[in-house]
């Protein structure tokens, strides 16, 4: 995997006067189908979330309150997005390694995964991510 396969991904949105409305679906508006949902929050200002990188899944992470920055890497190039806007998302395939940081005060992170939990996809040693890079070359 390589950081090209990353992609910044706007959501559909409907406007109103009563507010706006933006719109995820399976498989049409991310490259996968949704088998998990879960949001980070109450991570103090400017933290740091230590990182990984998973075997198989995919996820798209979106800011749905204040912003953060993910910080991606595949073993050659290291790249940061920044996100802070609840109608954009970033799609993260498997095998990037991946962090979080910059927190601004009460942001939410959602993260819609293409798995189910699994602790054995997790990849949470840098040195044992590049290993794993290496042997799949």
């Amino acid at each position: 995997m390589s950081l090209d396969q990353v992609r910044n991904i706007d959501l559909q949105t409907i406007r109103d006067y009563r507010g706006n409305l933006s719109i995820i679906e399976s498989g049409t508006s991310i490259p996968f189908e949704v088998a998990r949902t879960y949001w980070i929050y109450d991570v103090p200002g400017g933290a740091h979330r230590t990182g990984h990188a998973f075997r198989t899944q995919h996820e798209f992470i979106v800011a749905l309150s204040g912003s953060f920055d993910v910080i991606l890497d595949d073993g050659k190039e290291r790249k940061r997005y920044h996100l802070c806007r609840s109608y954009h998302g970033l799609y993260v395939p498997n095998m990037i390694w991946r962090e979080l940081d910059n927190f601004s005060t009460n942001s939410v992170a959602m993260v819609l995964s293409s798995t189910l939990y699994d602790a054995n996809d997790y990849i949470e040693e840098y040195t044992t991510y590049c290993q794993a890079l290496k042997n799949n070359e």
